[in-house]
């Protein structure tokens, strides 16, 4: 852990209040520094590969500090954040996530999705991008240019906002549609789609199988919706050994 002048810790502890500019964000930054721990980090790295330097600050820490940003100055946090280390690229993502304006948000929807290089980044950003919630007709455009995608992670934050947003009888056949569409072997990209898949069953068993005994998923795929699904408590035991003649 990092010493830092208290001076600046109880500024920087005052995030609702911070004029953000190049001097108080590396100020910031140093209180990254100081409440990271090297246990966790050398944990964080085991699972989650990316480009940027990591810390190692728990995700309930980062998503506190992303709240306090976002009840102040958060546009100019936003305009002098710096793109190092995963934490500060996970509270920027955080961050834009917690815009209510729509077309606020949209505008920083590029960048941040542009950050993205690991399905941690990926998947919390998505599961607390809640304006989706009350705005899905316009996101399923938004979607639909993700999943078409040749990129892996563009791909995997269509998915994973039809995981988190869609699941609901109106739109079960359009998400079948779109895996059905997929021609990845990217490993990211199936997990993704297996868990969405998993999710379907789970909820809408009856068209669940129904898709099991037609669909155009690869193998790795499949047998990884099975194993899923088979993991669930929510699914019963004789409904999870009569699936098992699905696999590939």
């Amino acid at each position: 852990m990092i010493k830092i002048d208290m001076i600046v810790l109880v500024n920087i502890m005052n995030l609702k209040a911070i004029t953000w500019n190049k001097k108080t964000y590396q100020e910031f930054i140093i209180y990254l520094k100081s409440i990271s721990e090297d246990a966790y980090k050398e944990f964080s790295q085991k699972i989650t590969f990316t480009k940027y330097e990591m810390l190692g600050i728990r995700l309930p820490k980062l998503r506190s500090i992303a709240k306090d940003i976002s009840k102040g100055d958060y546009k100019s946090f936003l305009e002098v954040s710096e793109n190092k280390y995963y934490e500060s690229v996970m509270i920027k993502l955080l961050v834009i996530a917690n815009i209510k304006d729509l077309d606020e948000c949209m505008s920083y929807f590029d960048e941040a999705i542009s950050l993205i290089d690991n399905w941690a980044l990926c998947d919390t950003f998505c599961n607390s991008l809640k304006i989706v919630a009350k705005n899905k007709e316009y996101f399923l455009n938004v979607i639909d240019d993700l999943i078409k995608s040749n990129k892996i992670y563009h791909i995997r934050v269509g998915l994973i906002l039809l995981l988190c947003f869609y699941v609901e009888e109106e739109y079960l056949d359009l998400i079948c549609k779109y895996l059905d569409s997929i021609k990845s072997d990217e490993y990211y990209v199936n997990m993704a789609e297996a868990w969405l898949l998993c999710e379907v069953f789970i909820k809408y068993e009856d068209f669940g199988l129904k898709y099991l005994e037609n669909n155009q998923l690869n193998k790795f795929t499949i047998n990884k919706t099975i194993s899923k699904i088979r993991d669930s408590y929510r699914v019963s035991k004789s409904m999870k050994d009569y699936i098992t003649k699905y696999r590939q």
